[in-house]
Order: C-alpha cells, then sequence, then structure tokens
C-alpha cells in the first residue's frame, strides 16, 4: 500500500480495530478513514453505500463487529447474528462496488468446530458442530469468509480474510459481565485485590486450555497479509478456503492463566472454579504454519502482554 493511500478502518474504536490504527500510524499511513457508530452505522446499507461513494476507500480493514463473552452470547444470540451479518455484508458490498483494491475481513478462531482436531487447521471450517454457547457469532463470522470467497470467484476482487485466535490488550472490554476471559479476570482479581477479598471465583472446571495473542501482534500480522503479493497470498490459499490462521502457537489452561493474572494484578488469595459454570470448548489451538511460513511470528509473550494490558486498564478504565 502506498502510503498516501486512503484506508477505511471499520470499527476502529473497538479492540482489534485500535490496534490496526496504532500499527497503520507507527508503519506511516496518515490517510486514514475513521467512523464511529454514531457518525455511520454499518447495519445500514443506504448509509454504507453513500459513505463508500463519497469515500472512495482503496483499501478496508473490516474490524467492525458486536462481540462479547459467554453471557453476552447466550444472552442476544439474535443480536450477535443480525448486526455481524449485516455489517459484514453492507461492507463487503460496497467495496466490490466502489472498486476497492483489497479488503480484509476480521473472523474469530470460534468459526471451527468444538471437537476440531488440535492445533487447528484452515481446512477443519465446516467438517462439524459449533459451540453452541456461541454458535450465532461464530455462523456470523463464516459468512463473512463466505462473502469474501465469492465476490473473489465471481467478480476477480482481492478481499482477504484473517482467523485470530482469542484476542486481548489496550481497548479491550472490561465490562464486569459481558466482557471476554482474560478482561474479565482482570477486572474480577483487580477488585477482589483492592477491597480485601481472600478468593476469586472462574467460572467453568479452569482445565479447559485457550490461546491468546496481544492484539498489537494481530495488528501487525493484518498489515502483513493485507501487503502480501496476491499470488502469495493465493499460493497459501485457495478459492474455497481462503482465511488465514493469526495465532499464539502455544495455549493455556485456564487455571494456569488464572494463576498469572493474580501475580499480575497483585492478588495473593485463594482462586476458587465454580464447576457449575460452562467451560465452551474443551481446546481450542490454531495451526499457524501458513502464516509461519509466508513470515510472520508473534512477539509478545502471555505474562508480558498481561502486564501492559492491567497497566492500561489502571490508567484508562477505572
Amino acid at each position: 500500500m502506498n502510503k498516501d493511500a486512503k484506508i477505511f478502518v471499520a470499527g476502529h474504536t473497538g479492540l482489534v480495530g485500535s490496534a490496526i490504527v496504532r500499527a497503520l500510524d507507527a508503519a506511516g499511513y496518515g490517510n486514514l478513514l475513521l467512523k464511529r457508530h454514531k457518525e455511520l452505522d454499518l447495519t445500514c446499507q443506504a448509509d454504507v453505500s453513500a459513505f463508500f461513494k463519497k469515500e472512495n476507500p482503496e483499501y478496508v480493514f473490516l474490524a467492525a463487529a458486536k462481540v462479547g463473552g459467554i453471557v453476552a452470547n447466550n444472552t442476544y444470540p439474535a443480536d450477535f447474528i443480525y448486526d455481524n451479518v449485516m455489517i459484514e455484508a453492507n461492507v463487503i458490498r460496497a467495496s466490490h462496488s466502489t472498486g476497492v483494491k483489497r479488503l480484509l475481513f476480521l473472523g474469530s478462531s470460534c468459526i471451527y468446530p468444538k471437537l476440531a482436531p488440535q492445533p487447528i487447521r484452515e481446512e477443519a471450517l465446516l467438517t462439524g458442530p459449533l459451540e453452541p454457547t456461541n454458535e450465532p457469532y461464530a455462523i456470523a463470522k463464516i459468512a463473512g469468509i463466505k462473502l469474501c470467497e465469492a465476490f473473489n470467484r465471481q467478480f476477480g476482487t482481492d478481499f482477504r480474510s484473517v482467523m485470530p485466535t482469542n484476542l486481548y490488550g489496550p481497548g479491550d472490554n472490561f465490562h464486569p459481565v459481558n466482557s471476554h476471559v482474560i478482561p474479565g479476570m482482570l477486572r474480577r482479581f483487580h477488585e477482589a485485590r483492592t477491597k480485601g477479598k481472600d478468593q476469586v471465583e472462574v467460572w467453568g472446571t479452569g482445565n479447559v486450555r485457550r490461546e491468546f495473542l496481544f492484539v498489537d501482534d494481530l495488528a501487525n500480522a493484518c498489515l502483513f497479509v493485507m501487503q502480501l503479493d496476491k499470488a502469495v497470498y493465493q499460493d497459501q490459499t485457495s478459492a474455497m478456503c481462503s482465511h488465514i490462521n493469526i495465532g499464539y502457537g502455544e495455549d493455556i489452561s485456564i487455571r494456569e492463566l488464572a494463576a498469572i493474572i493474580s501475580q499480575v494484578t497483585g492478588f495473593r488469595g485463594r482462586i476458587v472454579f465454580d464447576t457449575s459454570k460452562p467451560d465452551g470448548t474443551p481446546r481450542k489451538l490454531l495451526d499457524i504454519s501458513k502464516i509461519q511460513k509466508l513470515g510472520w511470528s508473534p512477539s509478545v509473550d502471555l505474562k508480558q502482554g498481561l502486564e501492559i494490558t492491567y497497566r492500561w486498564f489502571l490508567n484508562n478504565v477505572l
């Protein structure tokens, strides 16, 4: 991409979008199109179409999405599937209609079957049932991948998809109920320490394993994938499997994660696991051999990333 290229980052205030903006700024890209939800409702086809016709972006990072943890996904399944499908459909269609040179769609590792062989290869998509607790969100993300593939096949567009593993970092949602596992645990452990509590409760058995990637590592991977030559990208993908996994390459049990977060936040009490609450998928580790073969690897380890995220929480959320 030329340094003066007009780039639209959809969802720039979110965890992923804000990290992509940081990465673009650091790389010297200054012509960024950034619109908040109150300025541009991406679920409204007419508004999205008018915006693209007016601004004519050359490149698009589609990071906008309605996201949340297990509780939010269980409580608002219709919102999660409807809002995300509408956002993807509107932005991808408008990108084609206005001649966008290249689009990068951000998916999620929840697209893969609940019991997919580990580590999960890209080809595992649509080979088995999804995890029920976030199936509506996963189906919406699968639709986004297939929209990109369909437009590429029918119109010759260059729309790419990346599937990140579980993410965390500055800009995350630290809501007490609707957050993902890392920000939720950071907040609970912090509050337990500051309030002098002697224990913290964590959902599930603690035995399930998860892979976590620092969000700025993901942002750098997105720029890396976006700038790959089309022939190089297509050499690692196919018309019916056009997405690339982005992960850390190692996983950890929730029990081990809780112990690290306890250290990072300074909590010294007991950690209690509520086995009446759902665990979700037993294990979810991505095979990242494709993107590693292309030349990208993560650089921030989990403890370092948690320390950065906790400092951001103290300085920006509290």
